[in-house]
């Protein structure tokens, strides 16, 4: 009973399968039909103009614009570092944030009041919120990240 099932399911796919064969082939030909009717010869040369619109006329050459191609910007430019970040790499700022048993917290930087993660992999010395500490920056993966964290 399986194999005629089996050789069933075959058939009605090998039948849908000519079935839609001859579904395309009849609407090609009803497109070439339509075509004839009309007297057009398939799809008409489209410009667009100035403004990204489609149009039958061509665009007025006197309107073109040069553009550079060094001249754009492909992605995001990268940030650069602040001059402070530069010269001096070493950080205070406080703890706002930190929880022990995660192993994660957050600095706000004094100078900037920017808010930097500190994992407990970077710290030197023990650390809890509300304390004043020295860092410095590193790239982390989701942005710049506190490393050798230390206590003032």
């Amino acid at each position: 009973m399986a194999k005629s099932q089996q050789t069933f399911n075959k058939l009605e796919k090998e039948k849908k399968r000519l079935k839609k064969r001859e579904d395309k082939r009849k609407k090609k030909e009803a497109r070439k039909l339509e075509l004839k009717e009309s007297g057009t010869k398939g799809i008409q040369f489209a410009y667009v103009d100035h403004y990204g619109n489609l149009t039958d006329t061509p665009p007025d050459p006197s309107k073109k614009i040069k553009v550079d191609a060094k001249s754009i910007e492909i992605g995001i430019p990268k940030k650069e570092e602040s001059d402070i970040e530069k010269f001096n790499p070493i950080r205070n700022g406080k703890v706002s944030f930190f929880d022990s048993s995660k192993g994660f917290g957050f600095i706000i930087d004094t100078e900037n009041q920017e808010k930097y993660f500190c994992h407990v992999s970077g710290l030197i010395d023990e650390i809890a919120e509300n304390d004043k500490v020295s860092f410095e920056l590193e790239k982390g993966m989701k942005g710049m990240n506190a490393v050798r964290v230390k206590l003032l």
